[in-house]
C-alpha cells in the first residue's frame, strides 16, 4: 500500500478540514500522513506510539510534507491513559488488532472524543490472526463491538485487497452526541 491507498481508506470518514485529531498506534506515520493530507493546513494531530524512534522518523516526514499541520508526538502505550485534549476524531489503523481485551481501550478512546466525534478504524477483515496480527476483527465483528462499547452509526467506508489476511477495511463510528 502507498500514500494514495492510505488516503483512500480514510477519505470518506473525514467530514471537513481542520480540527483536533489523534492517531493511536501511529508507528512511522503512514496513516498520520494520510490524515494530515485530508485535514489540511491548520489541523492539529496527536501521534501516539510506544516506539519513539518511529515517531522521530514520522516527524521528519511530516515536516517535509505537511509543515502547516500542528503535530504533537507522544511516545506512549495507547492502551493506558493518555493526556489528550477533547478530540474531533481519532484514527486507529492496524493497531487495535494488538489488543486482546478491547473493551477497556474502547471506553478510553470514546472518552477522548467530543460528543459526535468519530473513530476511524482500519483493520484486517478477519477474525483469526497470526503472530504478526494477533487479534484482528472483521467488519461484522467491529459493528457488534463498537455498538457494545457505546459507539453509534458504524459504517463501512472502504475495502482494499491485501496479500496479508485477504482484505483491509476502513470504518467510521461515532461517540453519541
Amino acid at each position: 500500500m502507498d500514500h494514495a491507498d492510505h488516503v483512500a481508506l480514510l477519505r470518506a470518514g473525514i467530514p471537513a478540514s481542520g480540527g483536533v485529531w489523534a492517531d493511536l498506534g501511529a508507528g512511522a506515520g503512514a496513516f498520520t500522513l494520510a490524515l494530515a493530507d485530508l485535514l489540511g493546513p491548520g489541523a492539529t494531530i496527536y501521534s501516539v506510539d510506544k516506539d519513539a524512534r518511529a515517531l522521530r522518523e514520522q516527524e521528519q516526514a511530516m515536516r517535509a510534507r505537511f509543515p502547516a499541520t500542528t503535530m504533537h508526538y507522544l511516545a506512549a502505550d495507547f492502551t493506558h491513559p493518555l493526556a489528550l485534549p477533547p478530540l474531533d476524531g481519532l484514527v486507529m489503523a492496524n493497531s487495535l488488532h494488538f489488543v486482546r481485551q478491547k473493551a477497556e481501550v474502547l471506553a478510553r478512546v470514546r472518552a477522548y472524543l467530543l460528543p459526535g466525534g468519530r473513530l476511524l478504524l482500519v483493520e484486517y477483515n478477519a477474525d483469526r490472526g497470526n503472530p504478526w496480527v494477533p487479534h484482528p476483527l472483521s467488519y461484522p465483528t467491529w459493528q457488534h463491538l463498537s455498538q457494545e462499547n457505546g459507539f453509534r452509526d458504524t459504517q463501512l467506508l472502504a475495502r482494499v485487497p491485501s496479500r496479508f489476511l485477504g482484505e483491509i477495511y476502513s470504518a467510521v463510528t461515532f461517540r453519541p452526541a
